[in-house]
């Protein structure tokens, strides 16, 4: 049997579509109830459905008297408060192009992403770098709100809608054009990943400028008439178990970093929780097992990436069998390609592919030639079991040569996973002297580790060309500003062993 499963027909796509309409369509008949609640240390703010969609069709009006044109792109340098999601909504609702960027980056980081989008303006919180020369704007929405509403234009549903940037955890971020047809391809992930219902109290803890939040805890939750729960700028992990006591929250999603630090608070009890998802990295199994002790609920992970959001993945109907990143959803076409293009036999790894027929795949990198052929090639390495569940391997560039054998990083580090004092570990290649190369294992927790007690861990979980020849306690593994690891920055740290 060979890895390839189909669970075609696509989501259908109409003749014409706006995102922005889509997503504010079930909100029309739940004026009152509360879209988005921004949670605060002493208390919230909270927006309801009428007010939202006053809001983002009242700023689209606002943009328009600028002067834009049908398909500009509009930089945003917004925190994790109301202005994001309604300047992101809002300027694709006026037919414009948002472009969203993390407050944390500084001036000269913007100037280059500004320069790969051209935009024509900047929508910005005071104080945020932002690029020179480009006029920008502080959205005023108790304003915006008032002026009458503008009727999002409907186009082609292959037209430019947003552009986001890669993580950049291989390099500089690219810059990903994603079309109108992407919030469709976001239907199957509701029932197969999110268990998402209108009823549901979603809370995200992300930034906002990251596909996995703006996805998962925003346009998910209203284009199901569900609620938005948005921890305030500043919130550390430590204060989200009594945020989500406190906001009655039936969903949590999280990247791995976040639910490890928020593990070592206490939790309160959280009757309404129902389950949580994690995305962005692999969940190490300790941190999902002391998860469920603390909450009683289940952690359900999904694989995905910037161009074509999450594919893999668990859910409360069909959990992910123990190691793996789960099963192809509903609605796509997914293969494990061999180095022909070709599938390979299940159990055999190689590299996983989605149809370029998916309307959740980008339109193309800014820049460059958008994706062709039958097969959009991700660069993750996997394994497909005979019952479909797929087991990612880690990024095909980020597997370790051992001895002439391909080693997953992701599997020595799954061998470290509930050691006594390691709190998160990372593997890779290093070079202790010219011409040699050896696995190093980089991990982060509270003090140093014996050596003799990593060397037997080794030894009882992993064949002996996987196992690492040097270890390196750390204070933090290198990650990006939404807590990916960026693996290729660790040799960097890497201090060679005796005199």
């Amino acid at each position: 049997m060979l890895s390839v499963v189909d669970t075609r027909p696509h989501p259908p796509l109409p003749a014409r579509l706006n995102l922005a309409a889509h997503v504010l369509a079930r909100g029309q008949a739940l004026a009152e109830k509360p879209a988005l609640v921004i949670l605060h240390p002493d208390g919230e703010d909270s927006f309801t459905y009428a007010h939202l969609r006053a809001l983002v069709l009242g700023t689209a009006t606002h943009l328009l008297t600028l002067g834009l044109a049908p398909g500009d792109r509009v930089l945003l340098r917004l925190a994790n408060g109301p202005a994001f999601p309604v300047a992101f909504l809002g300027a694709i609702a006026a037919g414009l192009v948002p472009v969203p960027t993390s407050a944390a980056l500084t001036a000269p980081e913007v100037a280059r992403l500004a320069a790969l989008v051209a935009p024509r303006l900047v929508l910005a919180d005071p104080g945020l770098p932002l690029p020179d020369d480009i006029p920008a704007l502080t959205p005023e929405l108790h304003v915006w709100g008032t002026l009458p509403p503008h009727t999002p234009p409907e186009t082609d549903p292959d037209a430019e809608a947003y552009v986001i940037f890669t993580s950049g955890t291989s390099g500089r971020p690219s810059a990903v054009s994603h079309a109108h047809r992407a919030i469709l391809a976001r239907q199957p992930m509701h029932q197969g990943w999110e268990g998402l219902g209108p009823d549901d109290r979603l809370l995200h803890a992300g930034a906002m400028n990251w596909t996995y939040t703006l996805g998962t805890g925003l346009l998910d939750p209203w284009t199901l008439g569900a609620t938005a729960l948005v921890p305030a700028p500043g919130t550390v992990p430590a204060a989200l178990p009594a945020l989500l006591q406190r906001a009655q929250a039936t969903i949590f999603a999280a990247a791995p970093g976040v639910f490890r630090q928020m593990l070592r608070a206490p939790f309160p009890a959280l009757p309404t929780l129902r389950h949580a998802l994690s995305a962005g990295e692999a969940l190490p199994p300790a941190t999902r097992a002391a998860w469920q002790a603390a909450t009683g609920t289940q952690v359900h992970e999904a694989l995905g990436m910037t161009e074509v959001s999450t594919y893999l993945s668990g859910s409360p109907s069909r959990p992910a069998p123990p190691g793996t990143a789960g099963y192809v959803q509903q609605g796509r076409h997914v293969a494990i390609l061999d180095d022909q293009g070709q599938p390979t036999p299940r159990g055999e790894p190689g590299e996983l592919a989605v149809a370029t027929t998916d309307p959740g795949l980008m339109r193309g990198y800014l820049g460059t030639t958008p994706p062709h052929g039958p097969w959009f090639r991700t660069g993750d390495a996997a394994s497909m079991a005979p019952d479909g569940a797929i087991t990612h391997l880690g990024r095909r560039d980020d597997l370790l040569n051992a001895g002439g054998f391909r080693v997953s990083p992701i599997e020595v580090e799954a061998a470290f996973h509930d050691l006594p004092g390691l709190h998160a570990a990372a593997a890779t290649e290093v070079q202790p002297a010219p011409g040699t190369r050896i696995i190093a294992l980089f991990y982060e927790g509270p003090c140093a580790i014996d050596a003799a007690l990593l060397h037997q861990r080794a030894e009882s979980a992993l064949a002996r060309w996987k196992q690492p020849r040097h270890y390196q306690h750390i204070d933090t593994l290198p990650r990006t500003a939404t807590g990916k690891l960026i693996r290729r920055a660790l040799a960097a740290l890497y201090q060679k062993d005796g005199p």
